[in-house]
């Protein structure tokens, strides 16, 4: 077997064996989560969320899953908290703590804190007989299988199955809390999560270029300079968008396009959007249409614009 196949059947087995035990732990899964969840709930503070090792970075990850999510949460390492982080810990707090064995000593401290003040806590471990199990509120337990490397001693099995318990929990609370994408948006309003979920009103323009129907066309291209958005919107009497004119129907009437109203060279009922609609959602009309513009029209307000999209706006906030 060359090099390049022992990589590759190494990387299988691995994949394959963890999961194997997800699906193991979703089989495993049962009230003592449910307590879990409605724990969380009740709790007026923060999910603590703590953990040493090889957990410790499992736990820093569920704790801002949580706290993305709807769920406030921050994470302790349990051997600062022996020095004065305990105070990071208050009385209406749930503690969630992460240790595969169950016996992590750091965690002593941290955990003898939640019994002396009869803060709730939930742990998770392999072992349903360790010292963290029975000390604490609520124990989920892992299901026993082997870590993925065949000296079974490197956390890997356990790590993906923790980590996996962790964003179950995050998402039941979620789901629970109907928790929606425009929640998710206030909570992440960097990066490219934020400008999938950015909306066309975040983005759009309200000093829209507008003339009137009955407007000579000699004025309509002044507006049209003037703005430099390429467009003009052309409103009716009650101030509703019924056209638009573009670089094309100027061209469309180039001999005598000074003799005539915006009326008359407009292209009537153009492509619209909503304000509340993704702005993603905008880019994708905009390619099928070959267009870099939309005007913007909220259906509550009978058909009057209330802003113009570029699609050079959605491009810097980094929507593609």
């Amino acid at each position: 077997m060359s090099q390049s196949d022992q990589f590759l059947t190494t990387a299988r087995r691995v994949i394959n064996r963890e999961a194997e035990a997800l699906s193991l732990l979703s089989q495993h899964i049962g009230d003592a989560f449910a307590q879990a969840a409605q724990m969380v709930l009740d709790a007026k503070g923060r999910v603590i969320v703590t953990g040493m090792g090889k957990s410790g970075h499992i736990a820093r990850k569920i704790a801002a899953t949580l706290a993305s999510t709807g769920t406030p949460a921050h994470f302790v390492h349990p051997a600062e908290a022996s020095h004065g982080d305990l105070g990071m810990i208050g009385r209406d707090d749930v503690v969630l703590v992460l240790s595969n064995s169950g016996e992590t000593p750091e965690l002593a401290d941290l955990v003898a804190f939640t019994r002396r003040f009869k803060i709730p806590m939930i742990g998770v471990a392999s072992n349903p007989e360790s010292s963290l199990i029975r000390a604490c509120d609520v124990g989920l337990i892992l299901p026993a299988v082997e870590e993925a490397c065949d000296q079974g001693v490197v956390p890997t099995t356990s790590t993906t199955m923790t980590l996996a318990l962790g964003d179950a929990l995050a998402i039941a609370l979620m789901e629970h809390r109907a928790f929606t994408a425009d929640n998710f948006r206030m909570l992440h309003p960097g990066g490219k999560l934020g400008a999938r979920l950015t909306k066309v009103r975040d983005l759009m323009n309200d000093d829209m270029p507008l003339v009137s129907e009955d407007l000579p066309m000699k004025d309509t291209i002044n507006v049209i300079s003037e703005k430099g958005f390429g467009v003009v919107g052309v409103t009716d009497n009650e101030a509703r968008l019924v056209g638009i004119i573009t670089d094309g129907d100027l061209r469309r009437n180039i001999g005598d396009v000074l003799r005539k109203t915006a009326r008359e060279v407009m292209t009537r009922d153009p492509l619209t959007i909503s304000p509340d609609a993704l702005a993603e959602k905008a880019v994708a009309r905009m390619d099928e249409r070959a267009i870099t513009c939309l005007f913007v029209r909220d259906p509550a307000e009978n058909g009057r614009p209330c802003g113009i999209l570029k699609i050079q706006d959605c491009l810097r906030a980094g929507v593609v």
